[in-house]
């Protein structure tokens, strides 16, 4: 640094000037070696030390290497490197004006401390590019984490630059803070209730990135794309964006499918309204058509049968037969209450598809065989009509 102000000097006394016009054009001629060196310091690190690091990083087999040093991190890094050469230099251009020194030091010192915490924030979030799909507990542990360490950088950040912009020790200003704590909390009171409803879905193992969640109050049916501390990013299935924050979760109920997804099966319940009409014994008619179908042997036949009864039996039979149907889950099919709207019949079993259009193209073959075995059994659904 000494060397490049002895030049400097040596080209203005070459110049012969002297007074005024020596102070001006000493101090133009260091600004212009600061600007250079500063812009030539940038240069170096964006165009050399970037690409030569990533190259190195692609070479090697992990792959945590590349996230956490991509470019946009080492960019980041890079305007920091040209605010230290000026930090480093303004001592020796301003050094007949103490006062512009100082005001430029804590420009400075200002710039290298938003600077250092932004690319200390996109280093932390490129911590998520290394989950594929859904995150398990330990990675969401560690995401509320580091939710909370951005929040606290930040703060103390924000600290310092109090600090240097009216020069007094950070210290003091952190000492300050507690007598003011009562203000703050009441400040940022929805802030620190998101924070801890946060804390809380964690905690609990309650909700993950990639889970299927419902949530009627706020309009959320779809796979949770993002999370962090203060919001949950919900992407509907048809892609729209719902934000919903973790407090309105841990206050309000909401429908995690996980538990489905991670079963044997995904359930059917399904109600049928049969006509009371239609259900009657059974006629010789009747059960010979039953038996001639294959639907039953004769020998089950005997004695006093009801047509319901018999289509119940069947039903439960057929769907255990059923390959997409999972027989080692609860399978059945009963009456429930009557009504005035006919006869409910409930099929309830598991299919062992839970992708949700296979899952719907399997249910509707397997209710459309329903549908058309009901008519052999002398048996009709319930149908309302009204008078024109």
């Amino acid at each position: 640094m000494e060397r490049i102000k002895t030049y400097v000097e040596e080209l203005i006394g070459f110049l012969g000037l002297s007074g005024t016009p020596l102070t001006v054009t000493r101090l133009l001629l260091m600004v212009l070696v600061a600007v250079v060196l500063a812009w030539v310091s940038y240069w170096v690190c964006r165009r050399l030390f970037v690409p030569l690091i990533v190259r190195l990083t692609r070479k090697t087999e992990v792959k945590w290497d590349e996230v956490l040093f991509n470019r946009k991190v080492l960019i980041s890094a890079c305007h920091i490197v040209p605010a230290i050469v000026v930090w480093q230099l303004l001592p020796l251009v301003f050094f007949e004006f103490p006062v512009v020194r100082e005001l430029l030091a804590r420009a400075t010192a200002i710039y290298i401390t938003v600077m250092s915490v932004r690319t200390a924030v996109v280093f932390i979030n490129s911590f998520k590019d290394l989950e594929e799909g859904r995150r398990t507990s330990a990675q969401q542990y560690f995401q509320s984490f580091i939710g909370v360490l951005k929040i606290i950088i930040i703060f103390v950040a924000a600290i310092i630059v109090v600090s240097i912009i009216f020069n007094r020790n950070p210290l003091a200003i952190f000492a300050g803070l507690g007598a003011t704590s009562a203000v703050l909390m009441l400040v940022f009171k929805d802030t620190i209730e998101g924070l801890v409803a946060g804390v809380r879905l964690t905690s609990n193992d309650m909700l993950h990135k990639g889970d299927w969640i419902t949530v009627p109050k706020a309009g959320a049916n779809g796979i949770v794309e993002d999370m962090s501390l203060t919001t949950v990013k919900v992407r509907n299935f048809d892609n729209t964006i719902i934000t919903v924050s973790p407090k309105t979760l841990v206050d309000d109920s909401f429908q995690n499918w996980i538990g489905m997804e991670e079963s044997d099966g995904r359930r059917v319940n399904r109600q049928l309204y049969i006509d009371f009409k239609s259900v009657t014994f059974v006629d010789d008619e009747l059960r010979r058509k039953l038996v001639e179908g294959g639907f039953f042997k004769e020998s089950e036949l005997k004695g006093e049968q009801v047509n319901l009864t018999l289509f119940c039996q069947y039903m439960e039979r057929y769907l255990a037969k059923r390959p997409e149907v999972n027989e080692k889950m609860l399978l059945m099919v009963r009456q429930l209450e009557a009504t005035n709207a006919g006869l409910p019949i409930e099929f309830y079993f598991f299919l062992y598809e839970k992708e949700w259009k296979a899952y719907e193209n399997q249910l509707a073959e397997i209710l459309n065989v329903i549908y058309a075995t009901m008519p052999v059994f002398n048996l009709k659904i319930y149908q309302q009509y009204f008078e024109k």
